[in-house]
Parts: C-alpha cells; structure tokens; sequence
C-alpha cells in the first residue's frame, strides 16, 4: 500500500470556509501514489449550480469529471470547495464548465481529463457541454458518463 504525502494540503481535516469566487478558490493536490499506472478517476457533482450571468437567477447541472492522473491527484475537499465557489458566480455554461476543465488539467497536467456538463433546461432548451484535453489513452477504461439527455416529463 502506497502511502500519500498530505503535508502541504491547507484545507483537509479543518473547517474551511466557501470560497467568495471559482478564482479566490484553492485547489490542491496529491501525489498519485500509482504514478506511471494506467488509471481513471471519476468526480461526480449531480448539484452543481452557477448564476445565468445576465439574469442572476440559478442555473443547475450534473457534472462529470474523468481523468487518468499522471504524477498528481487534485485534493478532493479542494474540488468540492471549488465547485461550490460557483453558486455565486454569474457565467455561461459553456464558460464554467470550460475554466473547471482547464483549471484542473493546469493543476494536475493529467494523462487525459475530460469534462460532461449536464445542464437543466434554460429557457426551455438544456444546453450540455463537453470538454476533453484530446484522445483517450489507449487501454484506458473508460466508462460511460451514465448521465441521460435531458427529457423532461415526456
């Protein structure tokens, strides 16, 4: 068993408070105790929630994150506080879910990492965005995201 290195984190094992912002948010992040193994991480957000950036009203999605770690793993309280920084912040859904996956392919230079953003109807129409940092590694296993097209009542 590979023990993790955890000494530089600043936010595990205390009370933290939200961030004001996704920018004022830290993200941190741990060695991959199986650096060099050919693996996916999944994160899963199903109550995300943003602010339409020109009416303020609250806009929801379902999030998936998947990424085959190289060297780094991003500290999961850290992700948590991250995403939650987005209930105040007022942007389109392409821009947030955009700057989540960059911010964390910045953070970890991962193998590969893509993003699914499944977002309730705006409007009446429900805009999806997805966001990948190129191919899937081959041999990597790669479930699907599970999240159905939005249907409504229908």
């Amino acid at each position: 068993m590979t023990a993790t290195d955890v000494s530089g984190l600043t936010q595990l094992g205390g009370k933290t408070e939200l961030p004001a912002s996704p920018e004022a948010a830290v993200l941190e992040k741990v060695p991959a105790g199986h650096a060099g193994s050919l693996y996916l991480v999944r994160f899963t957000a199903p109550e995300f929630t943003s602010l339409c950036p020109m009416t303020g009203q609250p806009d929801f999605a379902h999030i998936v994150i998947d990424y085959a770690p190289r060297d780094w793993l991003v500290e999961s309280k850290s992700l948590k506080l991250y995403l939650h920084s987005f209930r105040n912040h007022g942007a389109f859904h392409e821009d947030c879910t955009l700057d989540i996956g960059k911010r964390l392919t910045a953070l970890l230079d991962p193998v590969w990492l893509r993003i699914g953003a499944y977002w309730y109807p705006r409007g009446g129409i429900p805009i999806d965005v997805f966001w990948q940092t190129g191919m899937p590694p081959e041999g990597l296993w790669l479930p699907d995201q599970g999240v159905p097209t939005y249907r409504g009542r229908g």
